[in-house]
């Protein structure tokens, strides 16, 4: 679900984005060169210049930001406000998820509530999104379950299936995928297991 809302943010980032393009391209084009230094600035491209590299800090959580990142953010709370709500609301749906039971279900109350009132039109979707979906996230919530390992192992399983290319036989595959996913560790031929001396 962290994963929707962080679609619907960049949904909400490029449409920033193309509305400051938009005002870059009605600004006066320079002349050849460079431009002087009394030339009439062009604040459009640069927000829009701006815009465009702050992806990263709008998808990375507040505790992993870099100095620069975090002072991009603050540029962003400045200067657009709805983007800013936008984090806010991306921000406040995975604290959602880090607490569990009642106070998540009470959580992700409020922020349905919070989605549906904001006038940001991919965050209302993902409000009703969330709402038809309600009974399995509160069934989550309530038992912690999440598809994460689920997913880890599935991601896996693919490399290991590019990485198993040039194999004869899925039963290759299969045993590569056993050794390296499932904990298997037979002993190796001519090897027996001794126990470890320290020194």
């Amino acid at each position: 679900m962290v994963a929707w809302a962080t679609e619907a943010l960049d949904v909400e980032r490029r449409r920033a984005w193309n509305d400051a393009r938009a005002i870059a391209r009605t600004e006066p084009k320079w002349g050849r060169g460079r431009p002087g230094k009394n030339a009439a600035p062009r604040p459009g491209r640069e927000r829009a210049r701006r815009l465009k590299g702050a992806r990263y800090a709008l998808w990375k959580n507040p505790e992993d930001l870099t100095e620069r990142q975090s002072a991009k953010l603050a540029w962003i709370a400045k200067t657009d406000p709805r983007l800013y709500r936008a984090y806010l609301l991306k921000e406040s749906l995975r604290h959602v998820f880090s607490v569990k039971g009642e106070e998540g279900k009470q959580a992700l109350d409020r922020w349905i509530s919070w989605a549906q009132r904001c006038r940001i039109p991919v965050f209302v979707e993902l409000a009703a999104r969330i709402k038809r979906h309600r009974v399995a996230i509160d069934a989550a919530l309530d038992h912690g379950l999440s598809q994460g390992l689920i997913e880890s192992t599935n991601t896996k399983i693919r490399l290991l299936t590019r990485i198993a290319f040039g194999f004869r036989s899925p039963q290759a595959l299969i045993a590569l995928a056993m050794l390296t996913l499932a904990g298997h560790r037979p002993t190796r031929p001519g090897r027996h297991n001794h126990p470890q001396i320290s020194q």
